[in-house]
C-alpha cells in the first residue's frame, strides 16, 4: 500500500540522484524533528499529570495538620481526573487507549473511508467549484510564472534535453514496422486528399507572381544565347554537311552565320518586356492556372496522374523508405543535440514573449482560466471519488502515525490545559462547597 503525506508533494521529477538523496535527507530531518517535539509535548503532559498525582497524595497525608491543604489537594484532584480524561480523549484518537477495544476508540484508524468521502468532498466544494476556481484563477499570473520559471536559469534547457529524450524513448519504444506503417499510410493518404490540379495551380500562381518563372525563362534565354555562341564551328559543320556538294564551304558558313546571328538576335529581342513573345506566354501561364483551378478536365487529368503516381512501386517505395530514414536520423546524437537547442531556443523565445508582451500574457491567462473552468469543474466529482480511493489505499498505521506527527503536538497540551484547567475548576467548585 502506498504511505500517505500529509504534506504536498513534490512532483518536479529530480536532475540528479544528488537532489533525490538530499531531498530524502530533508524529509527524514523533518520527521525526525516532528517526533522529537512530540515526545517532549507527551512528557510534558504525562509529567504533569505524575505532579497533580504527587501533590495528591502529599496533601492527603497533611490535611489531618494542615487543614487549608485540603483546596490544593482538591486542585490537585480535579487535575488528575482533568489530565486523565484528556489523555483518553487524545489516545482515543489514533488508538485504542491501554490496546483495550473500547468502542468509539482508535477513531482515524476506524474512519479512514469516512475521511476520505470527507476530504474529496470538501475539495470538491471548497476548491474544485466553478464560482471559487473562477475566483482563485481570476488574479493567478500562470503564464506570467511559466515564462519566468523558463528564463531562470537553466530550466529551458533541462526542459528542452527531457523533451527530446522523451521523443526518442517514444520513438524507440513503438514498434518501428507498426509506426512506418502508419506514417507511410497518413503521408499517402493526405497525398491522395489533396486536389492535385488545385495544388498545382496554387503553386504555379506563388512561382508566377514572386517571378521565379520570369527568372527561368531569363536563365534559358541565356543559356540559349550562349550555347550558340559557344558551338558556332560545330551549327557551321552540320550546316555544311546537310547542303548540296556543289555549294561552297563559304557559302554554307555565310548561312549558318546568318542563322546563328538570327537566333541570337530573336533571343536578344525576346527579353524585352513588351515582346509578343512574353506577353503570349503571360497569358498562356494565366490561363494555365485559372484551367487548373477550374477546367473539370484538366482536375481530372491531375488525379489521374496522381493516382498513376502513387500506383507506380518506385513512389510507394520511396514513401515507405522516407520515415526510416527520418527515423534513424532522428535517432543520431548530432540531431538529438540540435533538436534540443532548437527546442531550448524555441522556449526561450516563447518565455520572453510572454513576458514583455502583457496583452498576450492576459490572452493566455484568460485561455488557462477557461480550460481549467472546463476541464476541473465538470469533473469535481470524480476527483473527489479519486482521493477517497487514495486515503482508503493508505497504510492505517503511516496515517495514524503522519496525523499524529502532525497535529499531535498541540492534541497534547490540550492535555496539558486540561490538566491546569481540571484543576481550577475543581478548586473553585471545592471552594464554592465550602463557602456554602
Amino acid at each position: 500500500m502506498r504511505s500517505p503525506d500529509l504534506a504536498l508533494p513534490d512532483t518536479k521529477p529530480e536532475a540528479t540522484p544528488v537532489k533525490a538523496a538530499a531531498r530524502a535527507l530533508i524529509a527524514g530531518a523533518n520527521m525526525n524533528e516532528r517526533r522529537r517535539a512530540l515526545r517532549r509535548a507527551r512528557a510534558l503532559a504525562t509529567s504533569l499529570l505524575v505532579l497533580m498525582l504527587a501533590i495528591f497524595v502529599a496533601t492527603s497525608i497533611g490535611l489531618k495538620q494542615w487543614p487549608w491543604l485540603a483546596y490544593v489537594r482538591a486542585f490537585a484532584e480535579a487535575g488528575m481526573v482533568g489530565a486523565c480524561a484528556d489523555w483518553f480523549a487524545v489516545v482515543a484518537l489514533f488508538r485504542h487507549p491501554l490496546g483495550i477495544p473500547i468502542p468509539h476508540t482508535a477513531i482515524v484508524a476506524n474512519s479512514k473511508e469516512r475521511i476520505g468521502v470527507a476530504i474529496g468532498r470538501f475539495m470538491a466544494s471548497n476548491f474544485l467549484s466553478p464560482r471559487v476556481l473562477a475566483e482563485r484563477t481570476r488574479d493567478v499570473d500562470i503564464s506570467g510564472w511559466l515564462a519566468r520559471w523558463i528564463l531562470r536559469g537553466d530550466n529551458a534547457s533541462t526542459v528542452a534535453q527531457r523533451a527530446t529524450s522523451s521523443l526518442n524513448q517514444a520513438l524507440t519504444a513503438l514498434p518501428r514496422e507498426d509506426l512506418n506503417a502508419f506514417l507511410s499510410g497518413a503521408v499517402r493518404g493526405g497525398i491522395e486528399r489533396v486536389p492535385a490540379s488545385a495544388f498545382a495551380s496554387k503553386l504555379l500562381s506563388l512561382l508566377w507572381a514572386h517571378g521565379e518563372m520570369q527568372a527561368l525563362a531569363e536563365r534559358l534565354l541565356t543559356w540559349a544565347s550562349t550555347t550558340l555562341a559557344t558551338n558556332r564551328e560545330t551549327i557551321r559543320a552540320k550546316v555544311s554537311k546537310r547542303t548540296s556538294r556543289l555549294i561552297p564551304k563559304w557559302i554554307d558558313g555565310i548561312v549558318a552565320d546568318r542563322i546563328i546571328d538570327g537566333v541570337m538576335r530573336i533571343l536578344g529581342e525576346m527579353r524585352e518586356p513588351d515582346h509578343p513573345w512574353r506577353i503570349e506566354m503571360t497569358s498562356t501561364v494565366e490561363q494555365l492556372i485559372g484551367d487548373l483551378a477550374t477546367n473539370p478536365a484538366m482536375i481530372e487529368r491531375g488525379e489521374a496522374l496522381k493516382a498513376r503516381m502513387l500506383a507506380t512501386p518506385a513512389v510507394i517505395t520511396q514513401i515507405d523508405t522516407l520515415w526510416v530514414s527520418i527515423e534513424d536520423r532522428l535517432e543520431a546524437g548530432e540531431t538529438q543535440t540540435q533538436m534540443t537547442r532548437v527546442i531550448e531556443r524555441l522556449l526561450t523565445n516563447i518565455g520572453a514573449r510572454i513576458q514583455n508582451d502583457e496583452q498576450l500574457r492576459d490572452s493566455i491567462n484568460r485561455w488557462l482560466r477557461v480550460a481549467v473552468l472546463r476541464t476541473v469543474a465538470p469533473r469535481r466529482t470524480e476527483i473527489a471519488e479519486f482521493i477517497r480511493k487514495v486515503v482508503e489505499n493508505w497504510d492505517t498505521e503511516t496515517l495514524t502515525e503522519r496525523i499524529e506527527l502532525t497535529v499531535g503536538r498541540d492534541l497534547q497540551y490540550i492535555r496539558i490545559n486540561g490538566t491546569l484547567v481540571g484543576g481550577l475548576v475543581g478548586l473553585i467548585i471545592f471552594a464554592i462547597t465550602q463557602l456554602f
